[in-house]
């Protein structure tokens, strides 16, 4: 039975691998402390948090988010740790609430594996705190209890790790808000969150996406088995039944979930996949929500797998250790013996962990093959033949394919990266060598054009999505040095005016739409939107900037960050093709710009984190196939509907 603790109270813990539910309103950063007999926590390396998210017998979130689940193993803990503090914190930031008692009181269970709920605190009467430690797990007379603390910190992080005794507790606390900002600033933006709904699932016997390896202590990012972020994977419950991986409520639109078209799958089979299979009120919102359910399903499934050899790995290390410190190990074969056995049990373990992750991959697969021919242009790749089929809309749909997303694991399933509509923030095409073996094969040059030609597609996806005249493409090339790749933008007639080239074209250029910008947001504020000039275009705005900082002074840096941080709420948006060491010259000052914006590149690169358990994903951006015309044709198509407007 759940306790259902209050402030101050306790309860015995039957259990010593745990996981710690964190469930918050709005994004919150995860953390937790290792503490001696007096609770004194003796150095930040006893501190697991998102910059250093695993210490012995613990593991936390990379990131911040509304959900997360902590990974506990109490055995695994260094024999001098007596409490575990689990705490709580708001990432910092322009925009973001500032204290606890500006958002829904945060609630946080502590499971067993297979997710029976031992103890539950709701952290209610937070006011001005910004920090608060949530609970605390502390060993008493060699038994392990969990106690409700809820004990607040208006001064931050700073001011809870100093109250433990931590040397550098500020220095701590900034670390961690800037590790925050890094992980935010590079996650994917999830679905918005609504009704709570749950993504279509047939049943699917042992052989769908159900048992798992055994579970691991620590496992890998942020929720394979016990772990980081919401949802986890799962391994065996412990009556031996197989125990579902994927998110108890995954977020979806409100409506009831449509039936299912493909007639039920036999008994021990994998369900049959379904092309919108989920909640949603129209056919796009289904496969929209149906996409984000692949995303998060695979995102769990690689962790679970991740986990579990992580696990394997710890395990056998641990045997070795106990097998080799004994000194009659060391003399005939059992020495021998004890590490045979040690690998014998880790390649076990391992073996039975790969074969539930290829049972998940070809179920995602097979879904993903069904999937993928069902999309709407919006959501197609270039190749899909329903841009043959192309016609100017009439609405706005949902959502626009960037790019897709892929992990080492399951190299051949790719999940399409879909943003909302209209965008919530700028785009930055980063034109800039890497690390990526990608980059590394591709001139300078090289990058640099296909930088600018994946902006251009990006702007030609964007007008063929909106109605006609509802979407406006300006472009700054200070130098003219992209004239080639933007001639098809520029050969159709879809641009709101020449490419703006030399000092003078950016300013005018930065100056139009900041006055724009300017101009809505007074009318907003003022409820007069009917006060307008009629000479103002009302529609979305893209700017594309290619070859940042050329052409740029002081005065045009700053209209850029403002057109950054204020343009998507009125509609303008930035689309930036620049190299970031270019553009390092500006000093910190162009900080807040660069993580403002979704970073995508021109090649694959592994640079973007999921928002659920934080892996690195390669990015692959969309490209026309080869020797097809299917852009140039969209643009044309876009131009004409546009020219008919205006008669």
């Amino acid at each position: 039975m759940t306790a259902e603790l209050v402030r101050g109270q306790n309860h015995t813990l039957p259990q010593t691998r745990l996981e710690i539910r964190v469930s918050a309103g709005s994004p919150v950063v995860a953390g937790a402390t290792l503490g001696d007999e007096r609770g004194t926590v003796r150095g930040a390396e006893r501190i697991a948090h998102p910059a250093s998210h695993r210490v012995p017998g613990l593991e936390v979130s990379r990131q911040a988010a509304a959900d997360h689940r902590l990974a506990v193993d109490l055995d695994a803990l260094p024999a001098e740790v007596h409490r575990v503090t689990v705490v709580l914190a708001l990432p910092m930031g322009a925009g973001r609430p500032v204290s606890f008692g500006a958002v829904a009181a945060p609630f946080v269970a502590v499971t067993g594996l297979d997710g029976t709920e031992i103890a539950t605190f709701t952290l209610t009467g937070l006011d001005t705190e910004s920090a608060v430690s949530a609970l605390e797990l502390y060993r008493r007379q060699g038994a392990w209890k969990v106690r409700a603390v809820g004990q607040g910190y208006a001064a931050g992080l700073a001011g809870l790790f100093a109250d433990q005794g931590v040397a550098e507790a500020a220095e701590t606390a900034a670390a961690i808000q800037e590790a925050v900002a890094s992980g935010l600033a590079r996650s994917v933006t999830p679905p918005p969150r609504t009704t709570e709904g749950e993504r279509v699932r047939h049943p699917a016997g042992p052989a769908a996406a159900g048992a798992q390896a055994p579970a691991p202590p620590v496992p890998e990012a942020q929720p394979a088995e016990p772990l980081g972020d919401p949802a986890s994977a799962r391994t065996e419950a412990p009556g031996g039944g197989p125990i579902d991986y994927a998110h108890p409520r995954r977020q979806t639109s409100a409506p009831p979930p449509p039936p299912p078209t493909a007639p039920p799958a036999a008994p021990g089979q994998p369900a049959r996949p379904v092309a919108g299979d989920a909640t949603g009120w129209s056919m796009d919102e289904r496969l929209y929500n149906q996409i984000w359910g692949m995303f998060e399903d695979l995102a769990r499934a690689v962790a679970a797998y991740r986990s579990a050899v992580d696990f394997a790995e710890s395990r056998m290390d641990q045997e070795l250790d106990r097998a080799l410190s004994d000194p009659r190990n060391r003399i005939g074969g059992a020495g021998d013996r004890a590490r045979e056995a040690a690998r014998a049990k880790r390649d076990e373990l391992t073996g039975r962990a790969r074969e539930a992750l290829e049972r998940d991959l070809a179920q995602l697969a097979a879904e993903s093959a069904v999937v993928e021919p069902a999309l709407p242009a919006a959501y197609a790749g270039w190749d899909n033949p329903v841009w043959h089929a192309y016609r100017v809309p009439m609405e706005i749909p949902m959502a626009l394919r960037l790019g897709d997303l892929r992990l080492g694991e399951a190299p051949d399933l790719r999940i399409p990266l879909l943003v909302r509509l209209p965008l919530e923030r700028g785009i930055w095409i980063d034109s800039g060598r890497t690390a990526s073996e990608a980059a590394a094969s591709t001139t300078g040059d090289q990058l640099r054009g296909l930088a600018v030609e994946t902006a251009v597609t990006l702007a030609a996806r964007l007008l063929a999505v909106y109605p006609a005249g509802e979407f406006s493409v300006h472009v700054v090339d200070p130098a003219g040095a992209a004239a080639g790749q933007l001639s098809p933008l520029v050969g159709s007639g879809v641009l709101a005016g020449p490419p703006a080239a030399g000092a003078e074209g950016v300013a005018s250029v930065l100056a139009h739409l900041t006055r724009r910008v300017d101009l809505v947001q007074m009318a907003i504020r003022a409820g007069a939107a009917d006060a307008l000039p009629p000479d103002l275009d009302t529609g979305e705005h893209l700017l594309i900037v290619n070859d940042f900082p050329h052409g740029f002074d002081d005065r045009a840096v700053t209209q850029l960050r403002y057109l950054a941080d204020e343009g998507p709420s009125v509609g303008v948006h930035l689309l930036m093709v620049a190299d970031r060491e270019d553009a390092r010259a500006y000093g910190p000052v162009l900080d807040p710009l660069w993580r403002s914006l979704l970073r995508i590149t021109p090649v694959a690169d592994d640079h973007l984190a999921d928002p659920w358990v934080g892996h690195a994903w390669t990015y692959e951006p969309l490209r026309t196939p080869q020797g097809s015309r299917v852009l140039q044709q969209v643009l044309a198509l876009v131009a004409e509907a546009r020219r008919g407007g205006r008669r």
